[in-house]
């Protein structure tokens, strides 16, 4: 049995789901990565010669299958594979009660229609509750939730919901800002257009003068 639907059985005799946005970092190990990579390695060699590229004799794409299967495995996707982050939380012991905001936040992503590159700035607003995170942590976080083949509105919603399971806040709001190589690259190849999406949680939500704040901050 390949390792792939090796691993898929064992995703789906556990109920869970292997979509393109998913983390699967609790059934795999490192072994079985260097076997998907591997295996991937093997199959996109097979989109390289469907597409009749002489991999054998041009000496720019002898490499290629080695080196995207890395890349797909190591790097532009591993926020599938990789476990999350580690977080360490602390309390609120000043009772902060003012909006912070970080950002912009470098994010690289992909598109799940047709794989290629989804790249923008991400912001995070918080009005804090109980727990706070180290700054840093809403950067790793980012990265981890964006590293997987995806659509935008999908991923902001799953990173602000990672940050409020997470920290609880009295109020929280995310922003991405994003051009997507599916538009720009190919089809439309409209290169000046960038996609907005925003998720607003609690106080954020419920008051537009704290929403009126927190896009201030970030203009």
């Amino acid at each position: 049995m390949k390792k792939s639907d090796e691993i898929k059985e064992k995703i789906k005799s556990s109920g869970g789901t292997y979509f393109a946005n998913d983390n699967i970092s609790q059934y795999v190990n490192k072994s079985d990565i260097d076997d998907l990579q591997g295996e991937v390695e093997e199959k996109m060699q097979e989109v390289l010669e469907a597409l009749v590229i002489d991999t054998q004799n041009d000496h720019n794409t002898k490499e290629t299958a080695k080196r995207v299967s890395k890349m797909f495995m190591q790097e532009v996707f591993k926020g599938r594979y990789d476990p999350m982050p580690s977080v360490t939380e602390f309390p609120n012991a000043k009772n902060l009660d003012e909006i912070y905001t970080l950002g912009p936040i470098t994010i690289r992503s992909a598109c799940s229609h047709h794989m290629v590159p989804i790249t923008g700035r991400a912001w995070i607003g918080v009005l804090p509750n109980n727990r706070l995170i180290g700054i840093s942590k809403f950067v790793r976080l980012t990265n981890w939730v964006m590293g997987r083949p995806q659509i935008q509105e999908e991923s902001t919603v799953q990173l602000a919901d990672l940050i409020e399971k997470l920290i609880e806040p009295k109020g929280l709001a995310v922003v991405v800002e994003a051009t997507h190589n599916c538009m720009t690259w190919r089809g439309v190849k409209e290169s000046d257009t960038v996609m907005k999406t925003s998720v607003m949680r609690g106080f954020f939500m419920e008051n537009s003068d704290a929403r009126s704040e927190f896009f201030r901050l970030i203009k």
